[in-house]
């Protein structure tokens, strides 16, 4: 038996403020999306790297104000590289913690995504 990487599926609310926030603010690129016809809701796949994530408008998919924990390397990259950006709704910071280092990022819609380092002491850390 072998299990794969989970997929999470978050709630949106707008499809645009999900563009631009998860494409053109976090840099994620739209594998695909899916409709089942006009004036239907979206349904998206978006990845960064090995990151994968579904997003959808469809009640009952998800409950907004998920968390999502992303172990991450070079985060002081990640976070140069998002600050230049200067997104308006989001001023990105590393916390530092006995384990490891996180940037919390809460998107339109009240999820949030944990991006964390593990301290180079404690490469098995679990928050």
């Amino acid at each position: 038996m072998r299990l794969s990487p989970a997929i999470p599926v978050l709630r949106i609310f707008s499809e645009d403020k999900a563009k631009e926030f998860y494409l053109d603010f976090l840099g994620f690129k739209l594998e695909w999306e899916h409709r089942f016809g006009d004036n239907f809701p979206l349904y998206a796949r978006i990845k960064r790297s090995e990151l994968i994530i579904d997003l959808s408008e469809h009640y009952g998919d998800a409950t907004p104000g998920a968390t999502i924990f992303v172990p991450v390397e070079n985060i002081d990259v990640l976070c140069s590289e998002l600050r230049a950006k200067q997104y308006r709704y989001a001023k990105p910071a590393i916390e530092a913690f006995a384990w490891g280092r996180v940037m919390e990022i809460s998107d339109p819609f009240g999820n949030r995504l944990r991006f964390s380092e593990a301290a180079k002491s404690d490469v098995t850390a679990n928050p």
